[in-house]
């Protein structure tokens, strides 16, 4: 009887760790990919620049420091490797001069980097000055 119980809980306890560390996440495209959900890896911005000038300093930003891997400009997303890491950078308009940047880091792993993103969005901030 103790027997069993032991491996009822065993298996219990494998299924919900199983659950809980499984999961998606979603990135600035809309897309779902395999990782931790939940984990704080955005930062949000608005500036007050018109939407162009604010993809052209994201795009500067992230070609400096690493690499572009996929450019939607209809939809204004980026996505690059920095630092063995994947970032997306989505700029949209809020208002006709005023534009918002989500900026999205990811470890191998897909947990969330939200160091990177806070400092390549703060990159972003001081190449628009």
């Amino acid at each position: 009887m103790l027997s069993r119980m032991k491996k009822l809980f065993t298996v219990l306890a494998v299924a919900v760790a199983t659950t809980a560390l499984s999961g998606c996440f979603k990135t600035q495209e809309g897309r779902r990919r395999a990782g931790l959900p939940g984990v704080k890896d955005t930062i949000e911005s608005r500036y007050e620049r018109p939407v162009e000038q604010v993809y052209e300093s994201a795009r500067a930003t992230l070609a400096f420091n690493g690499a572009i891997t996929k450019q939607n400009d209809p939809a204004r997303v980026l996505e690059a490797k920095v630092n063995n890491r994947t970032v997306w950078v989505r700029v949209d308009e809020v208002e006709p001069r005023v534009s918002r940047v989500f900026v999205q880091a990811r470890r191998s792993g897909a947990r969330g980097d939200i160091n990177l993103a806070a400092e390549l969005d703060k990159q972003i901030a001081l190449r628009l000055r």
